[in-house]
């Protein structure tokens, strides 16, 4: 049986670990964490759980291909319940909530009735959220591989992804700004701009809500924490090795080949390696920094997703708000040069995992790159005094907006990106690339590096934007290629797991 090493224990890592696992390699896990999970994580303060990973789950609607992938590897079972609330997101306009449901006929009713005004442009956005609704993640093999059972994405969806194609490629050259400029309801303006970046454009909205229009985009019951763990339950049912608090620090190659790890002072041997750690954060595993066009055209394209996370746990009973609220501040905050205008709250009252009975975990999110801000205020020694300023900012803002949280915060928890960074040693701290103008978002970069054998990789990289479903299918897509080269049999979705 062929030795092989995965080098991260997140969700990637879990998924290549599972698949080796069910395709008969001897396969053990390094992850330099306590717990498996990566980026795919929550963690308890005060009696709380904190989330700090998972918003919504592609994949979690059991007619989408991608979901047999999630009941393979064990983080998807009949024992649990998916949340779909409704309304999907909220945003408050002075008092006037106005809202985007998953139906987007529900949807195109609200805002006609709420901006009869922008009839036309709210008839164009609403087709466009239809145009998207068929297409899902396919689910296809790597040209060349054997399989028990091939699977063949269905022509509908190839329809659907040529016409998702065609009107990514006509919005995509539209600026946020420019786009949000033809409505003239100030609400709606308002609700567009604070679900999308500068640099994104409208599509985030449109593809978001083709998604849930499909019926996907659940919420799995208690989040990120037992999501990863089931899924490293099942890698080690089926004979899998962790070694936790173990990091990788070299991969050894002999004759242009991988050979083993180094971790510390102990050499681990194998016959493969599987790199899920960030792609952009490796050259340290290499005794040169490996060269390849893919790795060059990656560096190129990737623009960091980073968030701060705010997390209060509240006593008080909040359920009668949304799970995903949305509300202009009064005055914006300011983080080093980024500046916010609105508040995203997630709101996971109603969820026993969070919080005790009667009380409420809620999460703000900080979207935009303030590495560097960060990274000063460290070195300058003023980063707790920092984590604490903004939280003492997002309290204020919160309570002001919601009347029942003000005086009842029992316990507040920042999470900056230098955070993500020490415990998952991602590139700037960052869980995800930034969708830009012109980005194809179904390209999976290659696996060859300049002619060294035996050596994979996997992670939120390979596929932009990446997210979860992306590590997921980067896994299998890893140990395809490597049952490809040693001739193996990769054991397709449809066979039982022993």
């Amino acid at each position: 049986m062929k030795k092989v090493i995965v080098i991260g224990g997140g969700v990637a890592g879990l998924s290549a670990g599972i698949y080796a696992k069910r395709c008969g390699f001897d396969t053990t896990i390094l992850e330099s964490h306590s717990i498996a999970g990566g980026n795919c994580t929550s963690w308890k303060r005060g009696g709380y759980l904190f989330e700090g990973g998972m918003h919504w789950l592609t994949g979690s609607d059991p007619n989408t291909p991608i979901h047999k992938l999630w009941r393979c590897v064990g983080a998807l079972d009949d024992s649990v319940k998916i949340r779909r609330d409704e309304p999907f997101y909220e945003y408050d306009h002075n008092g006037a909530r106005i809202h985007l449901y998953r139906d987007v006929d529900k949807t195109e009713r609200h805002w006609l009735n709420t901006a009869p005004e922008d009839e036309k442009e709210i008839r164009i956005l609403c087709g466009y959220m239809r145009r998207v609704k068929g297409l899902s993640m396919p689910v296809s093999d790597l040209r060349g591989v054997k399989v028990t059972k091939k699977n063949h994405p269905p022509l509908s969806l190839l329809f659907s992804a040529m016409s998702a194609f065609s009107l990514m490629r006509k919005v995509s050259k539209i600026s946020r700004d420019a786009y949000i400029s033809r409505f003239k309801h100030d609400g709606l303006r308002e609700m567009m701009r604070s679900f999308t970046t500068d640099h994104s454009g409208i599509m985030p909205l449109i593809f978001t809500m083709g998604i849930l229009a499909s019926g996907d985009g659940g919420f799995p019951e208690g989040g990120s924490l037992p999501f990863a763990g089931r899924m490293a339950k099942t890698f080690t049912s089926l004979g899998g090795e962790f070694l936790y608090n173990t990091r990788a620090d070299r991969i050894i190659v002999e004759n242009g080949k991988a050979v083993g790890v180094m971790a510390g002072d102990k050499r681990i041997g194998a016959d493969a390696v599987i790199v899920t750690a960030d792609t952009m954060q490796m050259d340290h595993l290499f005794e040169a920094p490996p060269k390849s066009p893919w790795l060059d055209k990656m560096r190129e394209v990737t623009l960091p997703t980073m968030n701060v996370l705010i997390s209060m746990g509240i006593d008080a009973d909040l359920s009668r708000y949304p799970h995903r609220y949305v509300f202009k501040l009064k005055e914006p905050v300011k983080l080093g040069a980024q500046t916010y205008e609105y508040l995203r709250v997630n709101n996971y009252a109603g969820d026993p995992v969070y919080s005790p009975e009667g009380k409420t975990a809620m999460t703000t999110i900080l979207e935009g790159d303030t590495y560097d801000f960060w990274k000063k205020a460290r070195e300058e020694g003023r980063y707790a005094e920092e984590k604490q300023k903004i939280a003492d900012e997002i309290i204020a803002a919160v309570s002001a907006q919601i009347p029942e949280a003000d005086g009842k915060v029992e316990v507040c928890d920042v999470a900056t990106p230098l955070t993500y960074e020490r415990y998952c040693a991602n590139w700037k701290g960052s869980w995800m690339t930034e969708i830009t103008s012109g980005m194809n978002m179904m390209k999976t970069y290659p696996q060859d590096v300049g002619g060294l054998h035996g050596v994979y990789f996997a992670g939120h990289r390979i596929m932009p934007p990446g997210g979860l479903p992306v590590a997921l299918m980067s896994g299998r897509l890893a140990v395809q290629y490597l049952c490809r080269d040693t001739k193996t049999v990769f054991i397709s979705e449809e066979r039982k797991r022993p």
